[in-house]
């Protein structure tokens, strides 16, 4: 089971994107679909999607937050495994760039004989890539954070501290800015990966001046297996008072996560309407999640 779900945030938009990248991407599916009422929001539409092995969640919440790339997905083509590489990369390319627009054009860069970085109809951005057959296997999607504005050059800090938060987690591919670009300075993290719960995430300092940084329209949905789990993370990540509301916290360097508890899964895609409507009262009024008082609205 995946620990760690990236959560989009749309405004009205979150089945229609859902559909779309089902749609676009191998070996896809929506894996479930909620709708929850009387929210600060009203009606709003939730929806769980499993991309190629990689499990995504999104939510219409109304226009609070916008995506940007300062979260982005890598999504990872390997000829050593896949001998139509290249042409199921272009494939993925032209469905995400209809509607959208490009970063980075694809095409050949010291790094890669073919990337491209693309922003799709719907904000969310992508780094496709033919990867190294020669490197260390990586999976199909990597989420990827890029420190830059107020965060810039705070990169390795960041993952360090994120692999001393989190069990099941190392270091990966490590490189460094030859020289001062733009605002990361020389020696700074130009690219590394590592691992927390045995998924992979990628860093970089933003090598340009950018005037957005992370917020909670792509967040970090930790699933807990119980009330002390929730605790300890919640400790560790929320550093911002004011972000913390009903599970939701944002961390010293920005990213924002939701520290939920496993079992609420099951409570909001399997319970009756009354069932999930206590439920959603419950944590409403919530901002650290408490098992036991969630339960106890399950249950009636």
């Amino acid at each position: 089971m995946q620990k760690i779900v990236p959560h989009l945030w749309f405004d009205t938009q979150a089945k229609e994107a859902a559909e779309f990248y089902v749609g676009v991407f191998p070996n896809s599916k929506i894996t479930s679909s909620t709708t929850i009422h009387d929210t600060p929001s009203g009606d709003t539409d939730m929806l769980s999607f499993n991309l190629n092995g990689h499990d995504f969640m999104a939510i219409s919440a109304g226009p609070l937050f916008k995506i940007n790339q300062s979260i982005s997905f890598m999504v990872n083509f390997d000829p050593s495994t896949d001998d139509k590489a290249a042409e199921n990369l272009d494939l993925l390319w032209n469905a995400l760039i209809d509607g959208g627009i490009a970063l980075m054009p694809l095409d050949e860069y010291p790094f890669s004989k073919r990337y491209g970085w693309v922003r799709d109809r719907f904000g969310v951005t992508w780094q496709l890539i033919l990867t190294n057959p020669a490197g260390e296997p990586r999976p199909y999607i990597i989420p990827s954070l890029m420190f830059g504005g107020p965060n810039v050059n705070k990169a390795e800090e960041a993952e360090n501290y994120y692999i001393e938060t989190f069990a099941d987690s190392k270091l990966g591919a490590l490189a460094r800015y030859p020289e001062q670009t733009g605002p990361a300075h020389e020696g700074s993290l130009m690219f590394s990966d590592f691992m927390l719960e045995n998924q992979w995430f990628s860093a970089m300092n933003s090598g340009v001046q950018q005037d957005f940084t992370f917020n909670e329209a792509v967040s970090l949905m930790v699933s807990c297996k119980d009330q002390a789990e929730i605790d300890h993370l919640w400790d560790k990540l929320s550093a911002v008072p004011e972000a913390e509301q009903c599970g939701w916290c944002k961390d010293k360097f920005g990213v924002s996560w939701q520290i939920t508890p496993a079992a609420m899964n099951e409570m909001m895609s399997s319970g009756t309407p009354e069932q999930i409507g206590r439920v959603t009262q419950a944590f409403l009024q919530m901002k650290k999640f408490d098992i036991a008082t969630l339960q106890q609205a399950y249950n009636g």
